[in-house]
């Protein structure tokens, strides 16, 4: 299928869309003040180890600490070409031993923070490329696992062998990508990473901890090693002075791409030309209409995301069981689009109507297999509980979109409602009858939301005349236009 993928540039961001028979599949947002770090290389310094977690915590010039555990320890052994920290008999060196307080020491992201969590480092380094990952601490050359075919693993692995110079120490993962690279593309990849890791290891040697040493590529630049494939047909870019620079970074990196990178000049915004404005609005709302008539109900929570699945108004099936299956399959693919776009990680619950059948069942979850292959993110589906709920993982990267571009509401602080004038109104007449009790003020005055002063003038007006009878003082409102419904004071006069 023909994609196009648009890339919009702003001074304080950039933003992504992947654009499918004229529908956005994914979208990716990258804000220069808020930048994402999963990658970088730092020099850190070791600010605390704690035995008891078999973890440290490594001071990398931010304002949170990272977080580094024992198991993503990088430690060199003879003979031995793992990942992590090993001695060939399945023990692990305590961390204790390995580090100490004061210690500078090369780290890099490998999850970004999220929420209050700081970012997770690792102390095995990998630079990726476009065709290949470059390990600089391990000699061996692994194949992606989505290259299945062993002789063509072998064949991809002889290739790289091949091309390395005598002196090369280190080691690479051969991407996907690489299946149908020429010995040229793969040469020039290979003298890329060479070429950083150099950079990187002398600035190392010559700057203080905690310092930043490598910087992973922007997204415009991410576009053009990881988003094109053959059925790219074109990469618009609405700016001019970043076109000229995807030109450069793509003639000496990307040359094969560049054929496809386009400036795009029109009057109208492009997003606007492509539907992605109203797309993003819509990707920020539970609610996600089907073209049958069916819904999804999508609520994004601390622990994980559920997702349900409701006919609304279809019903257009010979029967019931029918429109339960059709509202399903048409869900399956809705869903696999929507975790693309909304980029939605970790656990992920769906509930489908319930269907009788289990041939049925089994359609449904074929169905949504197949939806979710497109996904360049990493994704397991379990099939249906004894509940009839379908248990999913997709592997958590980044920030979601909501919290890329939302914060939580500061009326109903995340609980998605508020309390409603009326019940205010009794929280503001026992608030008065507390402090009528304590204090012997002239006058009381309630400063409150224009709605909840409007319910004490007319249908709360009878007990809140009563309450000032009872406690003898005289009560006044006034309406406070910035206060929000459940906001309000009380003022002794």
């Amino acid at each position: 299928m023909s994609e196009d993928i648009l890339i919009n540039i702003t001074p304080q961001e950039t933003r992504v869309a992947l654009i499918v028979q004229g529908a956005v599949q994914e979208l990716h947002v990258e804000r220069t003040l808020s930048r994402g770090m999963a990658g970088n290389i730092y020099l850190g310094k070791v600010v605390r180890v704690l035995p008891g977690m078999q973890s440290a915590f490594i001071d990398i010039g931010l304002e949170r600490a990272a977080f580094l555990h024992v198991a993503d320890i990088w430690e060199a052994r003879p003979h031995e070409h793992g990942n992590g920290n090993g001695n060939g008999n399945g023990a692990q060196t305590p961390i204790e031993k390995l580090l100490y307080d004061g210690q500078s020491i090369m780290v890099q992201v490998i999850k970004d923070p999220i929420g209050t969590k700081g970012a997770r480092l690792s102390t095995q380094i990998s630079i990726a490329g476009r065709m290949l990952v470059y390990l600089p601490q391990d000699s061996h050359i692994g194949i992606s696992q989505r290259i299945e075919k062993e002789s063509e693993r072998e064949a991809l692995r002889a290739r790289v062998q091949k091309l390395l110079p005598a002196d090369e120490k280190g080691g690479f993962i051969i991407r996907t990508m690489a299946e149908d690279a020429s010995e040229a593309d793969l040469q020039m990849d290979i003298d890329y990473l060479r070429k950083t890791w150099a950079t990187i290891s002398q600035q190392m040697r010559s700057k203080p901890a905690p310092t930043l040493l490598y910087q992973d590529l922007s997204l415009a630049q991410r576009v053009l090693r990881d988003f094109v494939n053959d059925d790219t047909s074109t990469i618009q870019v609405d700016s001019r002075e970043n076109y000229q620079k995807l030109q450069q970074f793509g003639a000496l990196y990307t040359p094969s791409v560049l054929a496809k990178l386009v400036h795009y000049t029109g009057e109208r915004p492009l997003f606007d030309l492509y539907g992605v404005e109203e797309e993003i609005e819509r990707a920020l709302g539970r609610r996600v209409d089907l073209k049958s008539g069916g819904y999804l109900i999508i609520d994004q929570t601390e622990a994980m995301t559920t997702i349900d699945v409701n006919t609304g108004s279809y019903v257009n099936g010979r029967n019931f069981d029918d429109t339960i299956f059709k509202t399903n399959l048409e869900a399956a693919h809705a869903i696999a689009r929507q975790l693309r776009l909304r980029n939605l990680g970790g656990i992920i619950i769906l509930d489908f109507i319930d269907m009788d059948s289990s041939e049925h069942r089994n359609a449904v979850l074929a169905e949504l297999n197949k939806a979710l292959a497109r996904d360049r993110t990493k994704v397991s589906v379990s099939g249906f509980s004894a509940l009839g709920l379908v248990e999913m993982t997709r592997k958590r990267t980044r920030e979601s979109l909501a919290h890329i571009l939302c914060e939580v509401c500061p009326a109903c602080h995340g609980k998605g409602q508020v309390k409603t004038a009326r019940t205010v109104c009794y929280e503001i007449l026992r608030e008065l009858l507390r402090e009528a009790k304590q204090f012997n003020p002239r006058e009381f005055r309630i400063l409150a939301s224009q709605v909840v002063i409007d319910m004490f003038l007319e249908e709360e007006s009878q007990h809140l005349a009563m309450l000032g009878d009872f406690i003898g003082k005289p009560i006044s409102l006034q309406v406070e236009n910035l206060y929000h419904q459940e906001q309000y004071d009380i003022i002794l006069m």
